[in-house]
């Protein structure tokens, strides 16, 4: 279970960055960051853990404690972005955009992998950080909710692709769903699946 242990031995003001949607052939790429309190009600602090292990509905029930008692803030880079800078760069403006939107700068960031961005302060890359340090695991679970909720809302918007299920991941039917309606606005296009579906349709047309 992530713990505070880094968080503590840093010394500043700390805040967390996860990310989620580097994967998914359509939809943003979101980031989240947050400063934990100095004491988080018991529930929170033992039930936060990396979003990727926990369900749809705990990672709901987390995200709305974590909103009530921590501060924090969001980032995105658009279906735009991501095609113009590729996934990595624009994960880390999302990350960048999510440290800026907080309500009090920090002193410190730890990101979640082996790369972090530019901040106007120190940061720290930790490997599975959402897996070691709370407050990465307290992002990730922000992040991932706030994605998917996106998505989820789409998807009546963009019948016919399945994103209520897979929120933009490359599932069957949202292949089959691409092969059989092209691609929306929200559809990365430079992304190998939707590119190569794109020229196949070209060479169905020539």
């Amino acid at each position: 279970m992530p713990d505070r242990r880094l968080e503590k031995t840093l010394g500043a003001l700390v805040c967390g960055v996860d990310e989620a949607g580097r994967g998914p052939l359509a939809g943003p790429v979101v980031a989240a960051a947050v400063i934990l309190p100095a004491r988080l009600p018991r529930g929170l602090s033992s039930g936060i853990d990396d979003s990727k292990k926990l369900t749809r509905e705990r990672r709901e029930e987390l995200f709305a404690g974590i909103r009530e008692c921590c501060s924090f803030g969001v980032g995105e880079a658009s279906v735009a972005e991501i095609d113009r800078l590729n996934i990595f760069h624009a994960a880390m403006l999302a990350m960048q955009r999510a440290v800026m939107a907080l309500p009090a700068a920090p002193g410190h960031v730890i990101v979640d992998g082996n790369h972090a961005p530019k901040f106007a302060c120190a940061a720290t890359a930790v490997v599975e950080g959402d897996a070691r340090c709370l407050s990465v695991a307290a992002a990730s679970i922000i992040a991932k909710v706030t994605r998917d909720r996106f998505m989820i809302a789409r998807a009546a918007e963009f019948p016919g692709y399945g994103w209520e299920n897979n929120v933009g991941y490359g599932t069957a039917e949202h292949l089959a769903g691409l092969k059989r309606l092209g691609r929306t606005p929200l559809h990365r296009a430079h992304f190998a699946p939707v590119a190569q579906l794109e020229l196949a349709f070209v060479d169905a047309a020539e």
